[in-house]
This record gives structure tokens, C-alpha cells and sequence, in this order.
């Protein structure tokens, strides 16, 4: 009987997928999703217009969402929104990470300290995410809402975890940040980045004087993890007025003794302090 031939490699898929190897409908989906996180709410005309796919498709990936629960609409203001799945998605992350579960009573004690809002972000990509924040009682006062990135070039806490990243870490995150000026301050050459790096390297704490809002400063640290890699960031912010030189090095030193307790609680090890 003659030998038949054995199939090779994986069969073919029925779905259609992009040239990178990546599900095109999985893709526009997300991308969908997370802009619907991003703008918070918007009407279906913008949604379309912000990830450049057509209405129609932009309206059927929104109803297979809203089935499964990751978005939902309000009929009376015609505007999609995140759903409850989106939010039971993200608590999971929260749970596993302990340094963010740690962290709660940390930045309680911070911004009681410290009078300023105390923020928790970790790293993504050229960004860092906002997970966490205890705001200030003072009526002048910074606020990130949950799930808010930054670009790490322009942040405290970015700028304290580009400090503390390797050689080739920092080389690797600044070739794929394409720095644009928020403000007049912001820090979008190398070689001045890189120069405000060493100094927070040097110092232990980052310090970012209205890099991304005019009026609004940060003084930031780095969280490491077991491996002594930097993997997440904790901050204070607020008006710029009490951010002065005079109180930053205060301001510095309780963020980077926040910080070295959540690393040391999560099981962490800091490469800055002996023993550790």
C-alpha cells in the first residue's frame, strides 16, 4: 500500500492573521478595548476615528465586547464605557502583584508624611501605568486616575526606574520612546536625559520639576524585585511651590525609605543598600 503523507506544521488557521503572526480581529479588538479605557467614555464615531477602523467593523467589535462584558453602553448619552469584565480583568493583576498589595499601607503612611499625593506605577514598555495612589487632603493637589500612563522620560517614577535599569535596559526603552515636550521642561534630548539620570542614580531619587504638567512636580524611587531589577515606582506629586530645593531632599529621602520597604516586604532586593 502505498505511503501517504505525513500533514507538516500547524493547519491552517481559520482565522485571518497579520503578516507580524498576530490575530488581526483579536488585534482590533483590544485596541478597541483599551481605547475605550483610555478615553473613558466616547460615542462610536470617535472610537472608530481613533483607531482607524471603520464604523460598522467598530460597531460589531463593541457588541461582542459588550456580550462578554468588557464594555458597556449608555443608551441615554449614546456613549460606550469599560464593563464590569474589564475591571474583573484588572483586579486579577492587582491580587497577583504583591508589590502593589504591599504597597496600600505604604503610600498611606507616604502621603501622611508627606502632605503631597503618593502614586505606585509600574513599567510598560516606554511608559509607566498608574496602580495605585492615596491623594492628598490639600485643595491644590495632583491626581492620576487608575490606569494612566506617562511616558517614563516624564515622570518620577519613570525617570526613577530608568535610573535604576541596566545599560543595556536603558538603551533598549529610550530607542523606542520618541520623546515629545509636554512643557518647556521636559527632557526629550538624550544627553540631558541621560545627564538627570546620573544625578537620580546618585542621589537615589528622581525629581521631576513640570516636566509633564506645568505647575505640577514629582519626587520619585524605584521598587526592585528579587532579581534587583527595577519593576515598579513610588512617588509623590503635587504644586510645584512646595516642591522647592529646600524640600526636596526631605521629599526624596521619605519616597526612597517608602520604596525600600515595599522591595524589602515583597521579597525584593535593593543593589543600592548593603545585605540587602
Amino acid at each position: 500500500m502505498e505511503n501517504q503523507k505525513r500533514p507538516r506544521g500547524r493547519p491552517k488557521s481559520l482565522f485571518k492573521e497579520s503578516s507580524a503572526g498576530t490575530m488581526q480581529s483579536l488585534d482590533r479588538a483590544l485596541g478597541v478595548l483599551t481605547t475605550v479605557a483610555r478615553l473613558e467614555r466616547a460615542a462610536l464615531s470617535d472610537l472608530a476615528r481613533e483607531v482607524g477602523v471603520p464604523t460598522a467593523t467598530t460597531h460589531r467589535i463593541l457588541v461582542t465586547l459588550q456580550k462578554h462584558g468588557f464594555v458597556a453602553f449608555d443608551e441615554e448619552r449614546q456613549e460606550w464605557m469599560t464593563g464590569i469584565e474589564a475591571y474583573r480583568t484588572g483586579a486579577s493583576f492587582l491580587r497577583r502583584n504583591s508589590v502593589l498589595e504591599i504597597g496600600r499601607p505604604i503610600l498611606r503612611r507616604l502621603m501622611q508624611d508627606s502632605g503631597e499625593t503618593a502614586n505606585l506605577a509600574v513599567p510598560d514598555g516606554a511608559e509607566v501605568v498608574f496602580v495605585g495612589q492615596v491623594e492628598t487632603l490639600n485643595p491644590i493637589r495632583a491626581f492620576f486616575p487608575p490606569g494612566a500612563r506617562t511616558p517614563m522620560y516624564a515622570s518620577g517614577t519613570g525617570k526613577a526606574i530608568l535610573a535604576a535599569m541596566s545599560d543595556d535596559g536603558l538603551a533598549r526603552t529610550l530607542a523606542i520612546a520618541n520623546p515629545v515636550p509636554f512643557t518647556g521642561n521636559t527632557l526629550v534630548q538624550e544627553k540631558t536625559l541621560r545627564s538627570d539620570l546620573s544625578e537620580t542614580r546618585a542621589r537615589g531619587w528622581s525629581h521631576d520639576r513640570e516636566e509633564r504638567y506645568e505647575g505640577m512636580s514629582c519626587i520619585g524611587a524605584a521598587i526592585f524585585n528579587e532579581r534587583a531589577e527595577p519593576c515598579a515606582g513610588i512617588s509623590v506629586s503635587g504644586p510645584t511651590v512646595r516642591f522647592d530645593a529646600a524640600r526636596a531632599p526631605e521629599l526624596g529621602a521619605r519616597v526612597v525609605e517608602a520604596a525600600q520597604e515595599i522591595t524589602r516586604l515583597s521579597g525584593g532586593r535593593n543593589p543600592n543598600v548593603p545585605g540587602d
